[in-house]
């Protein structure tokens, strides 16, 4: 059910605005900017659309968390693209969609109209950003109150996603498996999330890989009922009315259960791992990197033994003055070093999985770790193992069909764990 102050936030803001490309003032940031891909609706030009901008805050779910994310809420700020030119294409695909999954409908009931499109940023706490997507709101003409929210997969707006998903990518291609056969369906790409938040991940891999089988993982169920009910994630659910992607319900799977529960219970390989598990009081729990714990143990049974690739997101807890740094590296060990825990957590994953490495997140204080078992990344020379991945970057490109590039985000402060 969606709030009365999600419709109210939705009906007073569909209007589009116009984007700025101006930075806001504090961001906590590391970089210099990337080379922008105009048509890349996820490109960190559009971020003082949402990140803390003059218009009005909007919150259209809140709700506690029983499980040490304190509130989970959902804030709404409006975006300017697509512009209203492009509306009626979403408009056409929704009524083709629809009379194709209700093929007894009369021509009025397969009628729609786009209302607009939003940013929804889910915070826990009010404070931490935990995902940001756009999400687009349309209605049946018909029943004009009616809403139906779809997130978009292809617009991955936080710095940190995408750097989680190129370099893991890159990295899995880098390997002996067959990436390109998995894109085109014709063998499965078996991916586990840990962490669910918007669902940002796991969406834009099944909609990008025909043999994605993606099994996410989340101990809060708030989190997922936020993200459905707020943020456009697909309701899964075969009785919801108007499932937009069916073909979704065979690629993602949902487990309402702690990390460490589930994996000492799950009988899957996965050749890909994501792990982004924060929580409400931005701590990546001690169990999910404790070198001596069962959790890495158990999780590196579950990963396949040739190619496995474990992709984790971290980040330190300082800030960082902005001016006269963005294009000075030599300071980024020492401020990995600082960062809570972050030195061990990599050192305890290349134990368990081979070969490491971090990049450094574009424009924030994250890093990406990757850990994997592909023999080719497991050299101890850097420019080796940099050159192997660069090598394959414009392969993911082409064949995901990005709107930004992979090799950005791979050579970005790139180092070997030692």
């Amino acid at each position: 059910m969606l709030t009365k102050g999600f419709r109210q936030g939705f009906d007073s803001m569909w209007r589009c605005v116009p984007c700025s490309g101006g930075k806001r003032p504090g961001l906590r940031r590391l970089s210099s900017v990337l080379r922008r891909h105009a048509e890349d609706e996820g490109d960190w030009a559009y971020s003082p659309e949402w990140w803390d901008p003059p218009s009005a805050v909007h919150t259209v779910f809140s709700e506690a968390s029983e499980h040490g994310n304190g509130l989970v809420s959902v804030v709404s700020y409006p975006a300017s693209r697509p512009g209203i030119e492009q509306w009626s294409v979403a408009e056409r695909w929704f009524q083709e969609k629809y009379a194709k999954m209700h093929p007894k409908s009369n021509h009025g009931e397969n009628q729609f109209r786009v209302l607009g499109y939003q940013w929804r940023v889910l915070r826990f706490n009010e404070e931490t950003r935990q995902s940001t997507v756009k999400v687009m709101a349309a209605c049946k003409i018909s029943e004009p109150k009616s809403l139906i929210l779809m997130q978009q997969p292809h617009c991955l707006a936080v710095p940190y996603v995408k750097s989680m998903v190129s370099v893991g990518l890159t990295a899995l291609a880098s390997s002996s498996f067959d990436f390109v056969q998995a894109v085109l369906g014709k063998t499965n790409l078996n991916i586990l999330c840990i962490g669910h938040g918007a669902g940002t991940i796991p969406l834009f891999l099944a909609t990008k890989i025909k043999g994605a089988k993606v099994h996410v993982v989340e101990i809060d169920p708030v989190v997922i009922k936020a993200s459905v009910e707020a943020m456009g994630f697909p309701s899964l659910d075969s009785g919801h009315e108007f499932q937009w992607d069916e073909t979704l319900k065979n690629s993602i799977f949902i487990h309402k259960s702690d990390a460490h529960d589930f994996i000492k219970n799950d009988m899957n390989k996965y050749d890909l791992v994501f792990v982004d598990a924060y929580d409400g009081d931005d701590i990546f729990p001690n169990k999910l990197w404790d070198k001596n714990g069962s959790f890495l143990s158990d999780l590196a049974e579950r990963v396949d033994p040739l190619h496995g690739t474990v992709v984790v997101n971290l980040h330190s807890d300082l800030d960082l003055p902005s001016n006269g740094l963005s294009n000075d590296f030599s300071f980024f060990p020492d401020i990995l070093a600082r960062g809570k825990y972050v030195n061990q957590v990599c050192t305890n994953y290349k134990s368990h999985f081979g070969g490491a490495f971090t990049v450094q997140v574009p424009w924030l204080c994250n890093i990406t770790l990757v850990a994997s078992r592909a023999k080719s990344l497991e050299s101890e020379n850097r420019d080796l193992v940099l050159s192997r991945l660069a090598s394959k970057t414009n392969l993911v490109d082409s064949v995901l069909d990005l709107k930004f590039s992979c090799l950005e985000y791979v050579k970005k402060g790139f180092m070997l764990v030692g």
